[in-house]
């Protein structure tokens, strides 16, 4: 199994002063930059550690919100490809369905993979529904676009005889030639964040590994399970590699000492899903059914059903403890003996997976705080971890 460090790059300072949403409508005087410059050197000087820990790395991008600061995932990257030597680099990733230049983005993949000498993996995204209004997309057309601009991408990353003509539904150019062409053929490795068995079976059959973020006990199994059958029945090679779980670890000397560290990390879970209501759910981006589970859940105050315990007991991601966040499986917690073993626990009852995207930095979790972390946790768990499956 290999691990990769995520870390938000969160502009906590603004949190006390924000209301009923931490995305769209806040105002960007609340960032000063003096202080973000801090962070973000703070931010990356711990994904560089990383590669002497032997951790890889993985970066996402967020728009119009101090959940995130990180807005564009390809310029820590670009960064990191230079800055380390060893480790891989992923972008989960990508919203290509909310952007309006593909070849930009291929191009932008296709550099970082030359500078990085072939290290790249890269993640295309559909994009969370309150990314719509920043965007001014149509969320109705927002999977065309994205399955669009990921062929797209791809035929742009792949054809190195001159330029080609690409007329398209949402998409228009008269020559793609992109420069320059990638360092691993035909590609770098594609991943896509799922959320839902639809989205896995849409992702198994193009091959594409996949990483499942929050899901937990209760949604994980049948989302892995989807991707191994549509696989199958399109004659698609099944790995463990193609599956990737996200989890929130604090791992420390004592058992209190990680759950402390957890705890604060849970700060990421607590505050993303902060929105003003009518940003949640925007007409056309989720289907009929879903959507009328939007509504009836709606009067619950969070997104009921989304994290749930082992007994399926809704769990409110604004207040949940650590030992909720263990039950759900969405934290790995405690002495680095507590943190194997609540992930074995875990890689057993799914079916097991390839690739833990590890949020060992979150919320509120401080520079010191967060190099422990990673540090105990590749000396004392990654060996481990990386045994399973092999």
């Amino acid at each position: 199994m290999q691990v990769w460090h995520f870390s938000e790059m969160a502009y906590h300072p603004a949190w006390p002063q924000l209301g009923d949403s931490y995305r769209v409508v806040i105002p960007s005087r609340l960032f000063d930059p003096k202080i973000g410059a801090d962070l973000y050197h703070r931010y990356l000087d711990e994904w560089a550690l990383c590669d002497e820990l032997g951790i890889n790395i993985m970066t996402n991008e967020h728009h119009a919100t101090a959940t995130c600061a990180d807005s564009v995932c390809t310029i820590p990257m670009a960064i990191l490809a230079r800055e380390t030597k060893k480790v891989r680099l992923l972008a989960l990733g990508m919203p290509i369905g909310n952007r309006n230049d593909p070849i930009r983005v291929a191009e932008e993949y296709s550099m970082l993979d030359v500078i990085s000498r072939g290290r790249i993996e890269m993640g295309f995204v559909k994009g969370v529904p309150f990314e719509i209004s920043p965007a001014n997309t149509n969320p109705a057309e927002l999977a065309s676009r994205f399955w669009e601009a990921h062929d797209l991408i791809l035929k742009a990353m792949t054809s190195h005889d001159g330029p080609f003509n690409w007329e398209g539904t949402h998409f228009h150019y008269r020559q793609v030639n992109v420069w320059p062409r990638p360092w691993q053929q035909p590609h770098p490795p594609v991943w896509m964040p799922v959320g839902s068995t639809g989205s896995a079976m849409e992702a198994a059959e193009r091959g594409m590994t996949i990483g499942v973020l929050n899901t937990g006990w209760v949604r994980t199994p049948p989302i892995f399970e989807a991707y191994r059958r549509r696989a199958a029945e399109v004659g698609r090679p099944m790995t463990p590699q193609r599956l990737a779980y996200m989890a929130l670890i604090g791992v420390g000397n004592t058992r209190e000492e990680g759950e402390r560290r957890a705890d604060q990390i849970l700060g990421y879970s607590r505050t993303s899903g902060i929105v003003a209501p009518q940003f949640m759910n925007p007409p056309g981006y989720a289907s009929p059914a879903q959507s009328a589970q939007a509504i009836k859940a709606s009067g619950a105050g969070f997104r009921a059903g989304r994290i749930q315990s082992r007994d399926g007991r809704n769990i409110d991601p604004r207040t949940m403890t650590v030992a909720d966040a263990i039950d759900a499986g969405l934290v790995f917690a405690g002495t680095p003996d507590d943190v194997f073993a609540q992930l074995r626990a875990f890689y057993d009852h799914v079916g097991g997976f390839g690739h833990l995207l590890m949020m060992g930095q979150g919320g509120l979790l401080d520079h010191d705080d967060t190099v422990a972390n990673l540090t105990m946790f590749s000396r004392e768990v990654l060996p481990r971890v990386e045994e399973l499956g092999a």
